[in-house]
């Protein structure tokens, strides 16, 4: 059984809630930060398109750089934190995150697409050390048997990062409309410039503020050894990896590409299709709490199971559908959606035991999907349509659906 303690003092799954209360906030607190890094590309997917001339498939490197960030961070930030604990993780966490909001500056100086690149992807790394302690963080802070209800609603303050992220575009990326290659990166510096400087108030909070740290009961070093082997014998965790990466991969097909189809499929500017994405995105928030009070009725393996084939079926009817009926279509997507990332990560981290934290850190390198999936759906894009495009995460979440139901359930 796992338990947390710190500052000479222990906690349990018998604890006081209150004792959890200021380590859950802070906890919390790092959800909304990525969060609004993540919805940011989807605004620098557009943006960059029509400044540098770029193709759909080519704009979408910022997903590329910021989703295969995860892949290369997530299991080294895991090791990091094996050794160091949560607190020194999330520390190189939030300046890794501040570091490379900072670098944009020089980058746009520089009016180097490579060097933001650069600078998104250190960012990232950043974001992969965040993801892979708050996640499990976030679990263990009260009793195991609402652990997803737990996570979910710490999600939710995910949900209002990604819902001011494509504001924040709106209003300072998207505001100037010169087209000039100086002025289109220079319109990017203000808002990594605010947001590497709130991140790094937030590392001082936490190094000034005590947090208990997560201890996990049994390890040796012997079972350190064999948790790769014993992880992946869970067929449950291994399915829930490659759902991950599906989900991921999905999510960064649909929300990078939100822009576009609305742009296509009703003809208007890209501010109020941005504005748009942050409708979804209030959807989207709304959806992880009312999936947090789902779950107190309905299992969450159900509930995964049921709102992926709802997006199964949202998503075809929006490839087939024209004009404001499709994108309405789409904007339920980000309701049913919004559940599935930390259902997932408690399913398939479910009774692993003296393996969480690597097994933790192999989900969150399943978020690499978002590098990889959506090249392929901005190249199908660029051959046929946006509309055609979406038949791509229609396959990737009817095995979602099929994991909810069945590859979830952890063998007796």
């Amino acid at each position: 059984m796992a338990s947390i303690s710190g500052n000479n003092q222990n906690f349990t799954s018998g604890s006081s809630n209150k004792k959890y209360l200021i380590p859950f906030i802070l906890i919390s607190s790092l959800f909304f930060l990525w969060g609004f890094a993540i919805s940011m590309l989807d605004v620098l997917n557009k943006h960059f398109q029509e400044t540098l001339n770029l193709k759909i498939s080519e704009s979408t490197w910022v997903q590329v750089v910021t989703y295969g960030a995860y892949f290369f961070m997530a299991l080294p930030a895991g090791l990091f934190m094996k050794r160091w604990g949560y607190k020194k993780g999330i520390l190189a966490g939030l300046l890794l995150y501040s570091g490379g909001a900072f670098l944009v500056y020089p980058a746009t100086e520089a009016q180097s697409w490579t060097f933001f690149l650069v600078a998104l992807f250190i960012l990232a790394c950043g974001l992969a050390f965040l993801e892979t302690a708050a996640n499990p963080y976030a679990t263990v802070l009260g009793p195991q048997e609402s652990s997803e209800q737990r996570l979910n609603l710490a999600q939710s303050f995910n949900g209002v990062g990604v819902i001011i992220g494509p504001l924040v575009g709106s209003m300072l990326v998207f505001s100037n409309h010169e087209q000039s290659v100086e002025a289109g990166f220079k319109s990017v510096q203000l808002p990594y410039m605010l947001v590497g400087g709130v991140v790094l108030l937030v590392a001082l909070l936490f190094l000034l503020t005590p947090m208990p740290e997560i201890h996990e009961s049994g390890i040796t070093e012997s079972k350190i050894q064999k948790s790769a082997k014993k992880l992946f014998s869970n067929a449950h965790f291994v399915f829930g990896v490659v759902a991950q990466l599906l989900n991921v991969g999905a999510q960064a097909c649909v929300w990078g590409l939100f822009i576009n189809f609305v742009m296509e499929a009703i003809s208007v500017s890209k501010q109020d299709a941005a504005n748009l994405l942050s409708v979804g995105m209030v959807i989207f928030m709304i959806g992880r709490f009312a999936g947090t009070f789902f779950m107190r009725y309905i299992k969450p393996n159900v509930l995964l199971g049921i709102y992926s084939l709802a997006i199964v079926l949202i998503l075809l009817f929006a490839s087939q559908a024209a004009g404001k009926l499709s994108v309405y279509a789409l904007l339920a997507f980000f309701f049913f959606q919004s559940i599935t990332f930390p259902t997932i990560f408690s399913l398939g981290v479910k009774d692993l035991g003296t393996n969480t934290k690597i097994g933790s850190s192999y989900i969150i390198m399943g978020i690499v999907g978002g590098a990889i999936f959506p090249p392929v759906m901005g190249w199908i894009a660029d051959t046929t349509n946006m509309a055609t495009s979406l038949l791509l995460p229609v396959a990737m979440f009817a095995y979602i659906a099929w994991y909810g139901f069945s590859g979830s359930r952890v063998a007796k």
